[in-house]
């Protein structure tokens, strides 16, 4: 997934309040269709339509022929999404954010509180996965020195 690795290397500051953006595959172009989106994503198209549905995604502009297009900043929406699924943010609370973020500027400090708590969650994950890695590799020590 080509798109994939541009989202998760690069963020860059977008025009209007998109937190991050990705920027391998769509760096140049304005309008994308969802196909570029899924791909830029690795969003399903029916996830993208789900989020559509929630609140969780801006609604989508159409072209004339009714078919959906994404603009630059709701693919650095959904970069930041990603970010925020991908490390285990409850829907719930990623709703919370976006109205946060569409409430306006004035919301800034609630944000960033939202997201240290979140950071926490992350942090006790990582250190959860350091330890069971600490024991996965007493296990290989084990069975190493067993041969």
């Amino acid at each position: 997934m080509a798109g994939r690795a541009g989202l998760i290397g690069g963020f860059v500051q977008g025009a209007v309040d998109l937190e991050c953006a990705p920027g391998a595959i769509l760096s140049s172009v304005s309008v994308y269709t969802p196909a570029e989106v899924v791909e830029e994503t690795g969003f399903s198209l029916d996830t993208l339509r789900y989020y559509e549905k929630i609140g969780l995604l801006e609604p989508i502009s159409r072209n004339a022929a009714g078919q959906r297009r994404f603009s630059q900043e709701d693919v650095g929406w959904l970069g930041l999404i990603r970010c925020l699924r991908d490390t285990g943010m409850p829907i719930a609370e990623m709703l919370r954010f976006a109205e946060l973020v569409r409430e306006g500027d004035h919301t800034f400090a609630d944000r960033a509180r939202l997201l240290e708590e979140h950071d926490r969650r992350v942090q006790g994950q990582i250190e959860n996965l350091v330890e069971r890695r600490r024991y996965i590799h007493h296990k290989i020590s084990y069975y190493r020195g067993a041969v």
